[in-house]
């Protein structure tokens, strides 16, 4: 149908920045903003286009097809990129340099594909600037995680003695049950005990 031939190319193109939309990075360092695209259909004279805080443009540029590395179109003096399209990824990941605090925000990577009918797709990724980067002690966590670790251990090694007990009581259990068996199994006709066979006595003749 028609309708539904529209419908899936529409959401054909996606674009992501990673499992996590939040980076951290050290005043006056520079920071990696990740972004890769995906089309089930490929592209050409595909345009992808970064934007801080929605309306700032930050780097503009376009890749012509999938044996071609992308080309810039205009890019802020500060922005590096660092992706490739004509490996396996579709990357189009930039480099901030020299991240200041003023730069902390929301940072969109814009993709717009032509032979998708212009099919467009975006992923946000937010930057945070700090002066120094702040240890997390995690003595707490490890103190938990032993003490989880050390009852689940002391459980198991419970259950494990609890099992060879009742496998020895039910063996023992077992051994009495056959000594049993094999006592009221006796012939004592032999030791003329109560109960034996023994010969009868012919009675008396007259």
């Amino acid at each position: 149908l028609p309708g539904l031939h529209v419908f899936a190319i529409a959401f054909a193109l996606e674009v992501s920045v990673g499992k996590t939309n939040t980076v951290m990075a050290l005043n006056n360092s520079n920071i990696l903003l990740p972004c890769t695209f995906a089309t089930c259909i490929g592209f050409q004279d595909l345009v992808f286009t970064w934007y801080f805080n929605t309306t700032e443009l930050i780097y503009h540029g376009k890749i012509k097809n999938k044996a071609s590395e992308p080309t810039v179109i205009w890019r802020n003096p500060r922005v590096e990129f660092v992706g490739s399209t004509t490996k396996k990824d579709n990357n189009i990941s930039i480099v901030l340099n020299n991240v200041e605090f003023s730069d902390a925000g929301k940072y969109t990577c814009h993709v717009k594909n032509p032979k998708e009918r212009n099919a467009q797709h975006n992923a946000t990724i937010f930057l945070t600037v700090v002066h120094k980067m702040v240890e997390t002690d995690n003595t707490v966590t490890l103190i938990i995680v032993g003490v989880v670790g050390g009852l689940i251990g002391l459980l198991i090694l419970f259950m494990l003695i609890k099992r060879v007990v009742l496998f020895i009581i039910k063996k023992t259990q077992d051994g009495k049950k056959e000594c049993l068996v094999s006592s009221s199994g006796n012939d004592n006709t032999e030791n003329g005990l109560a109960g034996s066979k023994a010969e009868q006595k012919a009675p008396p003749k007259a």
